[in-house]
This record gives C-alpha cells, structure tokens and sequence, in this order.
C-alpha cells in the first residue's frame, strides 16, 4: 500500500514549495508531478510557466485537469514519488461545464458525488501502489463564509474532501506562512 502525505493551508501559504522538497528528497528524479491547473486566462498561463521552470526537468509531468485517478492509471510508469497540486483546482474543475460560482444552476448533490467519486478513485489508486503520494489542497474553512450558495457548497465540499484526505494519510501538514506544522 502506498503512502500518503496531505499539505494543507492557505493561498502562498507555502505548500506547494515544501511538497515540492520533499518529493526531491523523497524520489530524486524519480517523481510524477500531477498538474491540475487550467490555463483559462494570462495570468493563470504566467503562474503555469513559472511552476514549469521551478520543477526540475528530471520530473515527468502529467496534466491532467479532472480524471486524475483514471489518468494515474494509464501513465504511472512506477515513479517513487506522485505529487499532486493541487486538490483544490481539481475540485473546481470538476464543476460542471459553464457553471460560475455566482450561479446556483448545478446540482451540489450531484457535484459532491461526482467529486467524492474522484477522491475515492484516487485513495484507491493510491492503496494499489507502492509509492508515496504527496498531495496539496487548500484549507478554505477558515475565512469568511461565501456570500452565494455554490461557493459555500465548494467550500463545504473541498472541506469534506481534505477530511477524508487527512483519515487517509500517515502525514499531514498545516502550513501558515511559509511554516509547517506537522499536524498527523
């Protein structure tokens, strides 16, 4: 069974730099970094280059936006190390297609299920290997309650997401300013 490691905390909280360090220290060059990011706009294309040009070009490299597991299966090639950043992309993306957070046309039901049918699928995949598995998410529940629905229901999800993350994991770590706190 593989090992699970879960980086929490908040935007440049700094849980993408210590994820990144210890998959160095952990897999060498042997390491899979799961890109979830979309580049939908400039700025977003920009912050995609820069975590590019920071891996090392030793890492292999699988972007793959909403059915990670599904692509784990295919392309993992027995990698010491997967690192997936970040969680909380990938559960935006799973919204349906054309759905803003403004809006309240989807069915949260229906979107909780499909995204806790990914979180399942993964710590599966993850229970199948023989690798470690260091994941990042963002911790949204400590800020201010959304002002529409389908943000408190995103909100609420990715927090149920995390919480069966962190059951899941041997380790889990909250980071606050560039500062992490072995939590688990």
């Amino acid at each position: 069974m593989g090992k699970l490691v879960l980086f929490l905390g908040g935007a440049r909280s700094g849980k993408s730099s210590l994820a990144e360090s210890m998959a160095h220290d952990l897999g060498g060059e042997s390491v899979l970094y799961v890109a979830t990011a979309e580049a939908r706009d400039e700025e977003m294309v920009d912050r995609i280059e820069k975590h590019q040009a920071a891996r090392p070009q030793s890492w292999k490299t699988l972007e793959e936006p909403r059915h990670v597991a599904a692509a784990l299966r295919e392309k993992y090639n027995g990698e010491k190390v997967i690192l997936l950043d970040c969680m909380t992309l990938l559960v935006t993306n799973l919204l349906p297609s054309g759905v803003g957070f403004e809006q309240v046309e989807v069915d949260v039901d229906e979107y909780e299920w499909v995204v806790m049918d990914e979180v399942d699928a993964l710590l599966g995949f993850i229970q199948e290997t023989e690798m470690t598995f260091l994941l990042v998410s963002n911790e949204v529940g400590l800020g201010l309650v959304p002002a529409y629905e389908l943000g408190r229901a995103y909100r609420d999800i990715l927090g149920r997401v995390n919480k069966n993350l962190a059951e899941a994991a041997e380790e889990v770590y909250f980071l606050v300013a560039g500062i992490p706190m072995r939590v688990k």
